[in-house]
């Protein structure tokens, strides 16, 4: 057996082992140019590659230190454990924040207690979720009939609506594609307060993902106005949506329903076998909740309510990481604040 660093000759083996377009190695490329610091580790058995994954690391706020982030790879084992610690120390981390891409339906997850088990034993505390514990998951398998028939009935009469209206969903993977979703984006994000990353994060992210395929871009019009926007990936068979924007105007045409739609029937002449809607709420969701709306959403379309394992942190320096989580809790505060004031 032979760990070592992944080449760039390496890259369609590597893509082949990882489960999730955050572990590939496009992504990686388009997170170096980010001025995120990355490594991609492989694990060789007799000169084959068994295993792959990669692993960021991000300068603290709070002296010298970083923090690593393994978003939806394996679930380590003992020897991945080894050669976390190893890269942590590498980088002067003081943690290793770990978000395995192991999940199972809500109503099915009694393996979830044994692997909490196991990394709690081997080092790791519960830690702030970056990713939303839950998503809907949809099997692309069924024919079109059958999809439309597994979903809520408010959903189809709204797919029917946006059609018959007169929507129109196109894929548009191009700049002008990415522009017109970066205007849809700033308006969203001023409208209903959340935060989003940059024009230059999607800028990077479109130059690097758009020529390997993974990367498609589709939008809904009405009456020559462009309502929604998406981005979507297809990796491994496996389509996801993870960036969506949309207008205030025109709502009650349904656009977005209609999307979806489009997209789902893409997915599936890609091949893909199921849709991974990228997080949603609980089982028991609030509807006060400020993400209520884009759960019902993504409900409406039969998918399965999908728990992660959740998010751990995989502690390196246990006198300094409660210190830099207290100040990471209180520094978000202060963000909350100052957005909220106007500061």
């Amino acid at each position: 057996m032979i760990v070592r660093s992944i080449e760039p000759e390496d890259k369609a083996l590597f893509d082949s082992t990882v489960s999730h377009p955050l572990q590939s190695f496009a992504w990686g490329e388009f997170r170096k140019k980010t001025g995120t610091v990355v490594e991609r580790i492989g694990v060789f058995d007799e000169g084959k590659l068994t295993s792959g994954f990669q692993v960021s690391f991000h300068p603290l706020p709070f002296g010298p230190y970083t923090a690593g982030y393994f978003p939806k790879g394996l679930l380590p084992d003992e020897r991945m454990f080894a050669i976390l610690k190893d890269l942590g120390k590498r980088h002067n981390a003081l943690f290793i924040k770990l978000e395995p891409n192991v999940s199972a339906p809500i109503d099915n997850t009694t393996g979830h207690g044994e692997v909490a088990t196991f990394l709690l034993e081997h080092g790791c505390v519960v830690g702030k979720p970056l990713f939303t514990p839950y998503t809907f998951v949809l099997s692309l398998l069924p024919t079109e009939e059958e999809l439309l028939a597994k979903m809520h009935q408010k959903t189809r009469y709204n797919i029917n609506l946006a059609s018959k209206k007169g929507v129109q969903v196109v894929e548009d993977t191009s700049e002008q594609g990415l522009k017109e979703y970066m205007t849809l984006l700033f308006e969203t994000t001023k409208r209903q307060g959340f935060y989003a990353h940059d024009e230059n994060y999607y800028q990077k992210m479109y130059e690097t993902l758009q020529p390997t395929g993974m990367l498609h871009i589709f939008k809904a019009t009405f009456e020559g106005k462009t309502l929604s926007v998406w981005i979507v990936f297809v990796f491994n068979n496996v389509l996801y949506y993870p960036y969506g924007a949309s207008s205030r105007e025109n709502r009650e045409v349904m656009a977005n329903n209609l999307l979806a739609w489009e997209v789902i029937k893409f997915g599936k002449s890609q091949g893909c076998t199921r849709f991974d809607m990228w997080g949603s709420l609980g089982p028991d969701a609030n509807p006060k909740d400020p993400w209520y709306g884009f759960h019902t959403f993504k409900a409406g379309y039969g998918g399965v309510l999908t728990k992660f394992v959740g998010t751990y942190d995989l502690v390196l320096d246990p006198k300094l990481y409660p210190i830099v989580q207290t100040l990471d809790k209180w520094r978000w505060v202060f963000l909350r604040m100052k957005k909220k004031f106007g500061m």
